[in-house]
């Protein structure tokens, strides 16, 4: 009976030997449908593996080339394992105990399945990502400009108290020099108020109150030229401390770093989308568990098949074949007196001596004679 080459290779696949499946008929299906489940484990692993090494070479010129190496050997590892662990479960155990051997197995099975899910959710919820990264570089940025401009503050905590001290006497002479300029208006003109003594004309109540303006006109100027110098000193400081490169970015610049984050970064926005508490991120966190329940199940449905399934003529084969390699194994002797036995023995009676016990006996008889 001839098999297609897809199929052939799908038995490998499972892990079981090709001799006992090419010679039972009904167990052509069920290692088909295990070993092609094995495959596309595999495929998806390596996928998946692909993807996540990308991000660890990105901005690299052969981040391609690694990824795709990675991805091959990847995949290549988790068929092998998963291919062990299918071909390891034996079925001669019965019910309960048949799921506790297997046990370890279905465990091992969740991690892998764990493992491959998570880089191909990355790349599920790509877009989601990349705004929930945006978000947090914005923030980080934030965070580093307040940081810094704190400790520029502490570091030149004096000259920026003197500058807060002179700004404020400016500001309170300026208001002052102006009041006291409209006053002086007021008695030059002759306008009478609280204030004024209400003789038009530049006599001594407008002499006396030019030259008190005057006074603290000179102390403006004077302050205004202390706070100059500070402020000067004050810029050309900031420009040595870095302070005037920190700005906020711009959406250009934060779509190319979201666009360029690494595994970490990507992992942890994932994360973020489903530990928050609004409705789209609920929704993520759904679809993320679902999609890990998915691999979770496609990984273990070669053990499940193979657990749940009827024991077949191949298993019973393949366990009667262990059983009698072991036995010869452990007593060789025990399948050569076996062999001689049946050479020895005569056709014709029911039970027979070999020859060797009657040539001894027989021996053992002349020299009592003798």
């Amino acid at each position: 009976m001839t098999f297609s080459r897809l199929q052939r290779f799908f038995w490998i696949c499972a892990g079981t030997p090709l001799v006992m499946i090419e010679k039972y008929p009904t167990e052509y299906s069920k290692y088909s449908g295990i070993g092609a489940t094995i495959l596309f484990t595999a495929l998806f692993a390596g996928l998946s593996g692909g993807y996540a090494l990308y991000f660890v070479f990105a901005g690299s010129p052969f981040a391609e080339l690694w990824s795709v190496l990675f991805g091959l050997l990847w995949g290549l590892a988790i068929f092998n394992l998963d291919r062990y662990i299918v071909s390891s479960i034996k079925k001669s155990s019965k019910g309960l105990k048949q799921f506790y051997q297997a046990s370890p197995r279905l465990v091992f099975a969740v991690l892998i399945a764990l493992v491959i899910a998570r880089p191909l959710e990355l790349k599920i919820f790509d877009k989601e990502i990349h705004e929930q990264l945006r978000a947090r570089y914005l923030s980080d940025q934030k965070e580093r400009i307040a940081k810094v401009q704190d400790s520029f503050r502490q570091k030149y905590a004096l000259e920026l108290a003197q500058i807060k001290t002179y700004q404020e006497e400016y500001d309170g002479l300026s208001h002052e020099v102006n009041r006291l300029r409209e006053e002086l208006k007021e008695e030059v003109f002759g306008s009478r108020t609280s204030t004024t003594s209400g003789v038009e004309g530049y006599g001594t109540y407008a002499k006396n109150k030019e030259q008190v303006v005057m006074v603290k006109q000179a102390r403006i100027e004077f302050l205004a030229s202390k706070l100059a110098s500070l402020q000067e000193f004050m810029n050309q400081q900031k420009a040595v401390e870095g302070i005037n490169n920190q700005m906020m970015l711009s959406d250009e610049l934060l779509d190319r770093k979201a666009a360029h984050a690494g595994f970490a970064d990507r992992n942890w926005a994932l994360g973020e989308l489903t530990h928050s508490s609004n409705d789209v991120s609920r929704s993520s966190a759904d679809a993320i568990f679902f999609i890990t329940l998915l691999f979770i199940a496609f990984e273990c449905a070669p053990l499940i098949v193979k657990l749940l399934s009827d024991v077949g003529p191949s298993d019973v084969d393949i366990r009667e074949s262990e059983s009698r390699i072991i036995a010869q194994l452990v007593n060789p002797s025990l399948f050569s007196r076996n062999r001689l036995n049946r050479e020895y023995r005569r056709p014709t009676s029911k039970i027979t001596v070999p020859r060797t016990k009657r040539y001894f006996s027989n021996k053992r008889g002349a020299g009592r004679q003798g």
